[in-house]
């Protein structure tokens, strides 16, 4: 396997040993932010940053394609007015090169860089009990003792491991997409094989189609795609953007999934006339963006008739580009629902196998029994490549903290909690943990259905002004009771497990156990409103509920 798959950082220099108020771990779009407003609080930061560059997902996934799904100009921090006039955006979804150019800016526009270490990585965190602080250490050798720890390590950072016999063993380049090397890459006449056909592997199978010799995409589960419309951004664009700031920050952190869509709200699927319902969905789908999944019907995330309604829609839709019948079935899904998994965009990706030099292999009737040093074996036949690209995804939600040694209260492992139960007060704190915040962690919105700048804002403005509490009024620390932990955790259970994602137990929005044995389901399904109300509800309150040192 070539190196490029593990590749590890490198050292730019090493963190002295101090002590901060704080410690983030994590140089992405939540870890920038949250570094920001806790200097803004007068608080001594230390952040650190395992990749040699700022962005996190920008930094790491700069694979053939990548670019944001969600559309101009929601993708952008909210927290200026200044950073946001300053916007120059191109694209109605901006590509990787362009975000992680605009997370370099808001950097050093604030002069953040001087607090981050990059090139470190954080390897454990121990709470001391007795003085209320954290000693944080790093592969560096370093430790920094810290009263607050804020992981805002990214609820997507963690790649999952190739789960294929022999991997390790291909004598060709090997890339994991959320791993790509910086420097650029040649494909043109090379056979390459693509793992996954999630919103990953559909921009890059959609890039490289054009390009390789011979392109052939192994997949286990066919997607919901939606074409995708995404014209240049122009100075009118930007104009209407710039003169709209606080009206649609204002919308934004009222809406449901982290966007504003110039639309009244959608109907229930009863209340549209049989022969009406196509007509809305198909003026829905030429927006080419991700309304279709969250405002085709109000209830289309609970009704079944109304989902398999859209299903069938989408269905259609993807069956009228492929020439091939028998290649359509199986890129057609057919045993979930459109909207109970990950819906990705695409632009070209189902024309793509319309073209000669690309072939579909489907691993539910042929699945890969090995790889070796020239390919991939399956059941009946040798695949020869060049390239393999894995697109397979992520230990979402909990993978990068778990790879972190955090130890609570009487030497609590967090990593031995969650293997047994996985469970956090809204997504941010722990109980048993005081004083250790996090971002994009499950049973929030931010972990998986919300536009995640609007998100992430929210988030680290909470804890910011939780942190700031617990310094005015002179405590040691803060940790949600046991009892506010459990009682979060039947309202995320109430409000998500009865929805047709909840109930599609085959998605990474639903935990794995060791066992493969479906578990936790990350994803909160109560909306942005509800869920900053019960933040605020916290918040306003003195945090009732909460234990103080």
């Amino acid at each position: 396997m070539s190196a490029h798959l593990a590749e590890r950082p490198q050292t730019l220099r090493s963190a002295d040993a101090q002590i901060v108020d704080a410690v983030v771990v994590g140089a992405g779009l939540g870890g920038i932010y949250q570094l920001y407003r806790l200097l803004q609080d007068g608080l001594k930061v230390r952040t650190f940053e395992a990749a040699d560059g700022i962005g996190g997902v920008w930094y790491w996934n700069r694979y053939p394609g990548a670019r944001v799904d969600s559309h101009f100009p929601f993708y952008q921090y909210w927290f200026s007015k200044e950073l946001w006039d300053e916007g120059a955006w191109s694209e109605r979804f901006p590509g990787q090169p362009e975000i992680e150019r605009y997370l370099n800016h808001v950097v050093d526009k604030y002069d953040l860089r001087r607090h981050i270490s990059l090139g470190t990585r954080v390897t454990a965190a121990t709470y001391n009990e007795e003085t209320g602080t954290w000693s944080v250490s790093t592969d560096k050798g370093g430790v920094v003792r810290a009263r607050f720890v804020v992981f805002n390590t990214g609820g997507l950072s963690e790649p999952m491991v190739p789960p294929f016999p022999g991997h390790e063993l291909f004598a060709g380049e090997s890339y994991h997409t959320s791993r790509w090397p910086k420097a650029a890459t040649d494909f043109s006449g090379k056979r390459v094989g693509v793992f996954g056909t999630g919103a990953t592997g559909i921009q890059v199978i959609q890039t490289l189609a054009p390009i390789v010799a011979h392109l052939t995409v192994f997949q286990r589960t066919p997607q919901y795609a939606i074409a995708i419309r995404n014209p240049q951004i122009d100075k009118q664009d930007l104009a209407r953007m710039r003169t709209s700031f606080e009206g649609l920050r204002e919308k934004v952190h009222k809406s449901r999934g982290g966007f504003v869509y110039d639309s009244p709200s959608p109907p229930r699927f009863e209340d549209v006339p049989p022969d009406q319902r196509e007509q809305r969905l198909e003026s829905i789908w030429s927006d080419g963006n991700l309304r279709l999944w969250s405002e085709s019907f109000a209830d289309s995330g609970v009704n079944a008739e109304a989902a398999a309604f859209v299903s069938e829609f989408v269905r259609k839709k993807i069956r009228a580009r492929i020439r091939d019948a028998r290649v359509a079935a199986k890129l057609v899904p057919t045993d979930y629902y459109f909207g109970s998994r990950r819906v990705p965009l695409e632009n070209g990706f189902y024309e793509s196998f319309n073209r000669e030099n690309v072939e579909l292999v489907d691993l539910r009737e042929e699945p890969v029994t090995s790889i070796d040093a020239t390919g991939i074996n399956t059941g009946t036949r040798h695949h020869d490549l060049d390239t393999i690209i894995y697109a397979t995804g992520f230990d979402a939600g909990v993978g990068s903290i778990n790879k972190i040694d955090i130890r609570g209260i009487g030497g609590a492992s967090l990593r031995s909690l969650w293997q047994t139960s996985l469970s956090t007060t809204v997504g941010m704190q722990v109980h048993g943990f005081p004083n250790l915040f996090m971002t994009m962690a499950p049973f929030a919105p931010a972990a998986a259905i919300c536009n995640v700048p609007v998100c992430v804002d929210q988030q680290c403005n909470w804890i910011a002004d939780t942190i700031g509490f617990v310094r005015e009024k002179g405590l040691k620390s803060i940790q949600p009771s046991a009892e506010t932990e459990a009682a979060w955790m039947a309202h995320h259970n109430a409000v998500s497990e009865p929805t047709l994602l909840g109930q599609n137990r085959n998605s990474w929005y639903r935990r794995k156990g060791p066992d493969g044995a479906s578990r936790e389901l990350l994803a909160y399904m109560g909306g942005i409103p509800t869920y900053r109300a019960a933040c605020e509800k916290m918040r306003s309150s003195g945090y009732e509920g909460f234990e103080f040192s």
